[in-house]
């Protein structure tokens, strides 16, 4: 095979190995409150064989490098199975375990960013495109659409509603998903500097892709379509309900009152999702292929939440005086306030000049010792509104000030709620006591 179109060569034959990736019995969990819902026993199958890199993957016309529980791959598949394209030899979905993983040099040749799915061209014949792969999920599933013209469905691909919603979606969703299930190392997450704030801006997007459907229904909160561009499958559905089946996963688990959840779907998104997956034999598969791993590997297997921010840890610690300040209910004199920080004279000052500046959310912060990558932005905040209240002369500071965080017990720290003190006004001693 020519290695313009992305074909390895083999001296000798190479026996592949197929791993099924299939459905383990549900285990019952132990953390309270988590959501487990029964998976059926679908199986998507793919090449998972981890031999020489430089034998024959697939003699397809194309490999789709995927795993079941990709969100983005899965708008491919739902392609792949609403066309009936031959998955043996138009499209074969092959596992990026079977180059060595997602940042092996093999695969990252094909897919810079290391990311799932990666489509190889692999026809020797009629591929005037000058391109042996494709990285992106959404050129992907335009480049199928365009290919197998003629099979099945059309996915409306010059749809604007169904084209808004792929591009809302990839811009807005898939951007900041990390939210939902990427550890504290892991973040930032897109434009958010921390967890709590990606969330709220998941949940608005999906929110803005609500209104995308229009209000002109005799029931706002009920759709009148089976899919969201009307009664023919669009690319907008094949695309936003993997992420739903991510969305009615993981967002119940950030829930403040878990007794009492928000629904992880606004109205008419949830009546779609539902019938999608109840009455569709296709979207019914895709959501299995993508619980499976959730459910039995991520969740029951890896314990993945247990250990997130805002999901499995939360802020348990009881509230503090400063909650009653900031709630207003306790007068202060306050000197600079924003949305993230509030700074007030101390009642107790030490020196003539002494503010203390605090985070509005604690989330978590009773001290420095419990800080983590979820509180990067806010301790810079602080640091930068301490910086400026002691270039403050009309507070009393001078030529710099002492900036101080005390710590638990033995740092002296009085209330459970991290606090920087800024003190100037007169000259410090150059040692603490």
């Amino acid at each position: 095979m020519k290695a313009a179109i992305g074909r390895v060569l083999i001296l000798a034959a190479a026996t592949l190995t197929k791993t099924a990736c299939g459905f383990q019995q549900q285990q019952q969990l132990s953390t309270s409150k988590r959501i487990t819902p029964t998976v059926s026993t679908t199986k998507l199958t793919m090449t998972t064989t981890e031999d020489d890199t430089n034998s024959i993957i697939s003699n397809a016309d194309h490999i789709l490098f995927d795993m079941p529980v990709s969100n983005n791959g899965a708008r491919c598949r739902i392609i792949l199975y609403k066309k009936d394209i031959s998955t043996k030899n138009q499209v074969e979905i092959v596992s990026p375990m079977k180059l060595g993983g997602l940042k092996s040099k093999e695969y990252l040749a094909k897919s810079p960013q290391g990311l799932m799915p990666c489509l190889s061209i692999q026809k020797e014949d009629n591929n005037p495109y000058g391109i042996s792969s494709l990285a992106e999920s959404d050129t992907i599933a335009r480049y199928l659409l365009s290919e197998y013209n003629t099979l099945g469905p059309s996915f409306l691909p010059d749809h604007p509603k169904s084209n808004q919603i792929c591009r809302w979606h990839d811009v807005y969703l898939t951007s900041i998903q990390g939210c939902l299930y990427k550890p504290s190392s892991r973040l930032p997450v897109g434009d958010y500097a921390d967890r709590k704030s990606a969330l709220a801006a998941y949940r608005k997007n999906l929110n803005v892709i609500e209104g995308f459907l229009g209000d002109d229904d005799d029931d706002e909160e009920k759709m009148s379509t089976t899919y969201l561009c009307g009664e023919e499958i669009s690319l907008a559905d094949a695309t936003l309900f993997p992420s739903a089946v991510f969305a009615t996963y993981m967002l119940p688990k950030f829930d403040e009152d878990l007794d009492n959840p928000q629904p992880p779907l606004p109205p008419k998104l949830t009546q779609w999702f539902d019938n999608l997956r109840n009455n569709d034999e296709v979207f019914s598969k895709v959501y299995d292929e993508i619980m499976d791993p959730l459910v039995n590997s991520w969740e029951a297997k890896n314990h993945r939440w247990d250990t997130i921010w805002l999901a499995g840890l939360r802020d348990t610690a009881p509230g503090s005086l400063f909650d009653k300040i900031i709630a207003g209910e306790i007068p202060a004199a306050i000197v600079k306030e924003d949305d993230h920080i509030l700074a007030f004279k101390d009642i107790n000052p030490l020196a003539p000049a002494h503010i203390l500046v605090i985070p509005k959310d604690r989330n978590g912060l009773t001290n420095l010792r419990q800080a983590t990558a979820e509180h990067v932005d806010i301790l810079g905040k602080l640091l930068v509104a301490a910086g400026e209240i002691a270039k403050d002369t009309e507070l009393g500071f001078g030529d710099g000030a002492r900036i101080v965080i005390n710590d638990g017990e033995d740092g002296g720290q009085e209330v459970m709620h991290l606090h920087v003190h800024v003190l100037g006004g007169r000259k410090m001693a150059p040692k603490f006591d």
